[in-house]
């Protein structure tokens, strides 16, 4: 059948003329949706020199927050947190807020706690099967430093078993910490996942 005929049966060339104008990835997948322009660009952290002491103690806390999560030991991972620390995955790289926006987390300490408590339960459906997690850190920079308080970005990869499926996560962690009582507490952790846009055979039962 030549475009001609075609034409004539739909009764318009725009059909036609839109295929004609695919190409590449388009012409594979034509209803892809691509990520956003800041999500392909990607973040370029800054890198501030600290003294080596000063990052050491970041490099702790935040090593042993993801220690803590593998570990399901969920109540001494919450205790990292300050009283208004704030646990955030925002649903994509772009957003600035969790009020005005779904995010994928976004938790305070009683948000955390309510969700610690299910997952502790003994009836707790999700924990029955063999489930665990296994993160691995990158190197954390410093963003920003001010008094008592600084900014750190740390990539990360995070592996989740469930009896026989494995699923990844990756992305970076973005820190906002304070020093209370001489030590470093968290007042946000933001996780930008990778994947964040991915779809899942079944929801994220603990944090990432």
């Amino acid at each position: 059948m030549s475009k001609i005929e075609v034409k004539q049966a739909l009764g318009s060339g725009v059909v036609i003329e839109a295929v004609q104008s695919l190409t590449g990835a388009e012409a594979i997948a034509p209803d892809h949706m691509g990520r956003s322009r800041e999500s392909a660009v990607g973040y370029v952290p800054k890198n501030l020199p600290i003294h080596a002491a000063q990052l050491r103690e970041v490099q702790v806390l935040l090593t042993q927050q993801a220690t803590l999560l593998d570990a399901r030991q969920w109540g001494a991972w919450m205790d990292l947190f300050a009283e208004d620390g704030v646990y955030w995955v925002p649903a994509a790289p772009e957003q600035t807020d969790w009020t005005s926006q779904a995010s994928i987390f976004a938790e305070d300490r009683l948000l955390m706690e309510i969700r610690a408590a299910r997952l502790l339960h003994p009836n707790a459906w999700s924990q029955a099967a063999q489930w665990a997690t296994h993160h691995l850190l990158g190197s954390t920079l410093i963003e920003a430093v001010q008094g008592d308080s600084l900014s750190s970005y740390t990539p990360f990869q995070m592996m989740e078993v469930r009896r026989d499926k494995v699923r990844h996560f990756g992305g970076s962690y973005r820190h906002h910490l304070v020093k209370q009582q001489g030590h470093w507490k968290i007042r946000l952790q933001r996780v930008d996942l990778f994947n964040a846009q991915a779809s899942y055979d079944y929801v994220i039962q603990a944090w990432v």
